[in-house]
């Protein structure tokens, strides 16, 4: 069993304080520029991580709580940082390219 966990961004919606989860080092294109994300309404969908990150606030690990255990409800192992270096982002897309390969 793999002890890999999943790295994850939460953050809130400024215009209606929905909480989303970002998930960084996932590519959600075959180009690597979109990240996989979730929300409780919608749940799975791409994401652009910088233009999301401009429009919502970080949350607390307490205010993060029910989505996180939604995450984990579903079988995901996830590691709380607080934002995603360029060395993430540019794995993600070397990921994304490897795919295609």
């Amino acid at each position: 069993m793999s002890d890999e966990r999943t790295l994850v961004v939460f953050r809130r919606w400024r215009d209606t304080s929905d909480l989303i989860a970002l998930f960084p080092a996932q590519p959600a294109d075959f180009k690597g520029w979109f990240v996989d994300s979730y929300m409780h309404v919608g749940q799975h969908a791409a994401a652009d991580y910088h233009v999301v990150v401009q429009a919502t606030m970080p949350v607390t690990v307490e205010e993060a709580a029910d989505l996180r255990r939604e995450l984990e409800r579903i079988g995901y192992r996830l590691k709380v940082i607080k934002r995603a270096s360029q060395r993430v982002h540019v794995a993600r897309r070397a990921s994304a390219r490897a795919t295609l390969a």
